[in-house]
């Protein structure tokens, strides 16, 4: 499926409409916005899931309703009787809102190769109806939602969709994970000037430490915040335990578009 091709998802319910109004509109019924968010990274096994998972960490600290989503997995083994996928359970674990696997995952695959590959191995077809129409229910059944992307953010998911041209259709705010490592720089340039092409805009960055030591690593992230048109919403180092409450005690999340007010 080519990006020009029309999208039809499902009709929405009348949850599923309120929940994708823009937040002017809601504002105007007195409806508080709802936070949502697209997580990419400058490349795979850099911080993505733990960075997510800390935002859905602090999302409902804030004492909102809220949900991950990972449109596509691959790596899934069987496990208690399912398919599992350790990203996947480590948003589940996060948030606070759990529904089926099948929509917050509607592509689990098992190969741990590049999607397009692994659905090629199941004679799966990845496409975007199930997961545009999953996205809805997920908003309809939460406050905020955090999807997270798969491996960079042009990804192959077919022959002719990838990972770009889902963020795209999703058009939510775009937060990078920036995996500290040489070669990073031009990693997170190019993901921006990729983002700001698909007229999507990058509302925050992270800094996430890979290496227990990489040389010049404080000159790096200097040399990012000077060129990366978002703020820097923290540096996150390496953690004895690298859970969503340990990171998330490195970031600010305060400043991101529709960010949630505490509630008692």
């Amino acid at each position: 499926m080519a990006l020009e091709d029309p999208v039809i998802a499902p009709a929405a319910t009348a949850d599923e409409e309120l929940a994708t109004q823009p937040a002017t509109e809601l504002a105007a019924l007195g409806i508080p916005p709802r936070f949502a968010c697209f997580v990419t990274g400058t490349d795979t096994e850099i911080g993505k899931t733990l960075i997510s998972s800390a935002l859905l960490h602090a999302l409902v600290q804030q004492g909102v309703r809220a949900c991950g989503m990972k449109p596509v997995a691959a790596g899934a083994v069987m496990r208690d009787g399912g398919l599992h996928n350790d990203d996947c359970d480590q948003l589940a674990a996060a948030g606070n809102v759990h529904l089926p696997q099948s929509i917050t995952t509607p592509f689990l695959l098992q190969e741990p190769a590049a999607p397009h590959i692994a659905a090629a191995l199941e004679k799966v077809t990845i496409d975007p109806v199930p997961i545009l129409a999953s996205y809805l229910e997920i908003a309809a059944a939460s406050d905020a939602t955090v999807v997270e992307g798969v491996g960079g953010f042009r990804v192959p998911l077919t022959d002719s969709y990838d990972t770009a041209d889902l963020a795209q259709q999703l058009d939510l705010p775009m937060i990078l994970v920036v995996g500290m490592r040489l070669g990073c720089i031009n990693h997170a340039l190019l993901t921006a000037e990729a983002i700001a092409a698909r007229g999507l805009k990058l509302v925050g960055w992270v800094a996430n430490t890979l290496e227990p030591e990489m040389a010049f690593e404080d000159e790096n992230i200097e040399a990012l915040a000077a060129r990366l048109p978002a703020p820097l919403l923290g540096r996150v180092p390496r953690l004895a335990e690298a859970t969503a409450a340990a990171a998330a005690a490195h970031l600010d999340f305060s400043g991101l578009p529709n960010w949630p007010a505490r509630t008692t």
